[in-house]
């Protein structure tokens, strides 16, 4: 992940906040990782070079824009919420996250490609309906056009290929489908619009989930309560 904030890394290690505040001055002191103050709520840390290097990781170390921040906490969250579901680790669920699939990618990607903000990849030797798929996630604050939604997810459906592969196969007629389904957690903000963008791919929007972002993805400012986008329920309650 690009960053996150002190909070979230003390889910992630499953200790207090003040053990996570501990642990991140102690990367801080040994040049591993920075903090800042980059928004309301606890502050953020990233790696510094020296801490992508020692974790063998071959990303450029730098601080997370200001402009994405609301994005990466909810990007994070949903990572954080999905990884703590007991099925998945029943279905060997595996994240990869949009950093490591835009380094795959380095500069063979194109300038309207998408790239999806994680996936999530399950392993084949599982009893979970879902063995061996691939699922692109997507976290969706606010809302864009219903075509430019529409477009993302006929893109991400339609994709046959890995990230960073040959332009010729990124998109194979006749081969299977690289993500067997697309994971849309929205904010009330995007819900509609998200909604509207799946119904209008007809039949091909069953593979299409819409869900409530989960608690705790937004920085530190209120929303009115909403309904539920969707009547299942949610990604983090369930496997579908």
């Amino acid at each position: 992940m690009y960053a996150l904030q002190l909070d979230q890394l003390a889910v992630l290690l499953g200790t207090g906040r003040r053990g996570a505040t501990a642990l991140a001055a102690r990367w801080r002191a040994a040049g591993l990782a920075e903090t800042g103050a980059l928004s309301q709520g606890p502050r953020w840390l990233w790696l510094t070079k020296t801490g992508l290097a020692r974790a063998g990781l071959p990303y450029t170390a730098a601080p997370p824009g200001l402009s994405r921040l609301a994005h990466l906490r909810a990007v994070t969250a949903a990572r954080l919420a999905l990884s703590a579901a007991p099925w998945f680790a029943q279905g060997g669920g595996y994240w990869r996250s949009e950093r490591r699939l835009r380094a795959g990618v380095g500069g063979r990607l194109g300038l309207r490609e998408h790239v999806p903000d994680g996936e999530v990849h399950w392993a084949a030797a599982t009893a979970a309906p879902w063995a061996g798929e691939c699922w692109a996630i997507e976290a969706e604050l606010t809302a864009k056009t219903v075509a430019r939604t529409t477009a993302i997810m006929r893109e991400l459906l339609a994709r046959t290929g890995d990230y960073g592969c040959p332009a010729a196969e990124a998109r194979v007629p006749g081969l299977p489908p690289r993500h067997a389904r697309a994971v849309y957690l929205c904010a009330p903000a995007a819900a509609g619009t998200v909604l509207r963008a799946k119904d209008a791919l007809g039949s091909l929007g069953a593979r299409i989930e819409v869900r409530w972002l989960p608690p705790g993805a937004d920085l530190p400012v209120s929303h009115p309560p909403a309904e539920n986008p969707a009547a299942e329920n949610t990604a983090t309650e369930t496997g579908r």
